[in-house]
């Protein structure tokens, strides 16, 4: 993408449920954790997940995920996860995360989705979905 990304926020509060042993967040959290804030991008385009495969007949599935962390988050820590799309291409895109807690970058990472249509075939992202998806807030 060209220019400045369209980008969008979404505060999480950790859970203790969420942390490990050693009172930090387990590393597997951060993937539900983007596909909240990704689900949030995706809503604050007027596009919900939901009517993407019930009213759309289409999928948007996950193709390759990864995260680095950088620093450790703790039980009731407020993450701010600020999400944006890095790149996009035929049936395909991928979403950029960062996440913080104040001015601290904890973790930053990346899901890659390929549109299909309910059988798994690829299929083109629609102008009217790439729009939506791409104009600003």
């Amino acid at each position: 993408m060209s220019g400045t990304a369209k980008k969008h926020s979404t505060d999480i509060r950790v859970r203790y449920a969420e942390t490990d042993r050693m009172g930090v967040v387990y590393y597997g959290n951060y993937f539900v954790w983007f596909e909240v804030a990704r689900t949030e991008f995706f809503r604050a385009s007027g596009i919900s997940y939901r009517e993407l495969e019930e009213k759309r007949h289409l999928r948007v599935m996950v193709i390759g995920a990864a995260c680095r962390y950088r620093s450790p988050a703790t039980y009731d820590d407020l993450l701010n996860v600020e999400t944006w799309i890095s790149g996009i291409k035929n049936t395909s895109l991928v979403f950029a995360y960062q996440v913080r807690r104040d001015s601290t970058l904890i973790a930053t990472g990346e899901t890659t989705h390929v549109f299909t249509d309910v059988n798994g075939k690829p299929i083109k992202i629609s102008e009217e979905i790439r729009s939506a998806l791409t104009s600003t807030f």
